[in-house]
């Protein structure tokens, strides 16, 4: 299957960064990769390798690859966008209508989230790359 070349803007480089990790998430199953160039008005160009080919270039900054290094600073920033990336939206969403006390038990009690999507994605039945395994094999690969 031929992979088209992709080509997105953004004026802000830490929205470019987030949009180029969700699309490398969201493309892991075709191992497509997307990185960023500098755009043509002051601005970055999220990319696919397809589209970095034809265009003869290499990427022009580092993804990281996670966000262990997010801070409250990296967080305001994508809580106060007003126009959000609709993973970083139904992320920062679901928070955002929990109870307080519900947020403030869990970390009261250092209550695992991990452990809690890794339960909730075991009862799915799906793998890492969305498979279908079967709820016994998923429980295998999530439960850990």
């Amino acid at each position: 299957m031929k992979k088209e070349p992709f080509l997105e803007y953004f004026d802000d480089i830490h929205k470019a960064i987030d949009f180029a990790l969700w699309q490398n998430f969201k493309h892991r199953k075709a191992k497509e990769q997307f990185g960023i160039l500098e755009g043509p008005k002051n601005n970055y160009a999220v990319v696919n390798q397809t589209m970095l080919e034809d265009l003869e270039t290499e990427f022009q900054f580092v993804i990281p690859e996670n966000y262990k290094w997010i801070n409250y600073a990296k967080i305001s920033l994508i809580r106060t966008d007003e126009d959000p990336l609709p993973h970083w939206e139904e992320l920062m969403g679901a928070f955002s209508v929990m109870n307080g006390e519900i947020l403030r038990f869990i970390l009261h009690y250092r209550i695992p989230l991990k452990k809690i999507i890794r339960y909730e994605l075991a009862s799915r039945g799906f793998d890492e790359n969305h498979e279908w395994v079967g709820f016994e094999k998923a429980k295998e690969i999530w439960m850990k």
